[in-house]
């Protein structure tokens, strides 16, 4: 299976060592702007370099891409790939409006293409485990989630980069809140609302930092959100799922899914009433190659599986982006409408008691 490889950052450079080392696999191609990078890979590797993406559609035969760019860019790039037949495995988020996700997930369900975006967490073997779970009715009905994750990825005032731009990755609510947001679409399905949305500044001069927001889903069940990429007290990115329900709870990170079952059901095979729990470690197959975490061996190694077979349908597929594409756009949506505080005096004075003139003094002196 030929592939080439478009972009060559952080996560393009993670994404090109391990698609190269699979046996299935040869990568025909890799496309940067970056010409010293470029001149370094083609002097140790050998593989065909190109500083222009169209030109390696137009000359190298490929069996699908993979893209890693700055966000701004996945649609016309994923557009040109399926609009030449070939298969596409792009980084998260798809794209920056739920309408060119959309779009692009009609496109390639047109033409039969397999498509897959990078939201590893769902190939963590904690974070399946829940899905197995939740699925199971193992802790009834579900009332509440809290999804969160923080990390150290801003934490000094620069601009500099495609990240601090929103415009060019969404910032911190299409970057990084994504990851909580797409497994709660995967546990929940699509939000039906969201409400009290908050993206705020830490460090960052064009773009947010920290998110806040409660989204609303079928049958009552909310959840709130709670991320932010200033936080030093985090080595790397943390990502936790805590979810509530009538006969138990469920939290689960990428370390471990712990459990607490209540006596009122029955408990699925491998579990007891009381508190489990069980480790990635065993619930995670092996890969055929290791680099900063088995899901993202697997998630590479499962696109390339998908197209040998022609499987369009599967996980992470653009249709179930755009679901998540749509969640971000409501919270964002949500946020730019700002809250606002009501006067708590009534409007005409009326006859009141000394406890409620008390009340209303005390509530003159608040902000």
């Amino acid at each position: 299976m030929k592939i080439g490889v478009v972009g060559l950052g952080k996560m393009g450079l993670s994404h090109l060592s391990m698609i190269n080392a699979h046996p299935d696999v040869e990568v025909a191609g890799i496309v940067d702007s970056a010409g010293y990078l470029l001149d370094v890979l083609g002097k140790y590797t050998g593989m065909q370099r190109f500083s222009d993406y169209e030109t390696m559609l137009d000359t190298v035969e490929l069996d699908a891409v993979l893209i890693a760019t700055p966000t701004r860019m996945h649609e016309p790039m994923v557009r040109a790939a399926l609009e030449r037949d070939l298969h596409v495995f792009c980084e998260k988020p798809l794209c920056l409006t739920s309408a060119e996700s959309i779009a692009l997930g009609e496109l390639a369900d047109e033409r039969g293409l397999v498509t897959q975006v990078g939201y590893h967490n769902k190939f963590v073997g904690a974070f399946q485990e829940v899905r197995n779970l939740l699925d199971a009715k193992a802790i009834g009905q579900v009332t509440h989630v809290l999804a969160e994750a923080y990390g150290p990825v801003v934490l000094r005032a620069k601009g500099s980069t495609w990240r601090s731009r929103k415009s060019e990755g969404g910032g911190c609510l299409y970057d990084y809140a994504a990851h909580p947001i797409d497994l709660l679409t995967w546990y929940l399905g699509a939000p039906v609302g969201v409400g009290g949305s908050q993206l705020r500044r830490v460090f960052s001069d064009h773009t947010e930092d920290e998110v806040l927001a409660t989204m609303y889903f079928e049958e009552g069940v909310s959840s709130q959100i709670s991320v932010n990429w200033s936080d030093e007290s985090c080595r790397k990115m943390t990502t936790k799922v805590t979810i509530w329900g009538t006969a138990g709870r469920i939290q689960a990170d990428r370390q471990e899914c712990q459990v607490y079952l209540r006596d009122t059901v029955e408990p699925p095979p491998g579990y007891q009433h009381g508190w489990n729990t069980k480790y990635t470690t065993e619930l995670t197959d092996p890969t055929w190659f290791y680099l900063r975490g088995e899901e993202y061996s697997a998630q590479l190694d499962y696109f390339v599986q998908r197209v040998r077979a022609g499987k369009v349908e599967g996980v992470n597929t653009f249709q179930s982006a755009a679901v998540t594409d749509r969640a971000l756009e409501l919270i964002s949506q949500d946020a730019a409408v700002g809250t606002s505080l009501r006067e708590l005096r009534p409007a005409q004075p009326t006859p009141a008691t000394t406890t409620d003139r008390m009340k209303r003094r005390i509530f003159r002196k608040q902000p």
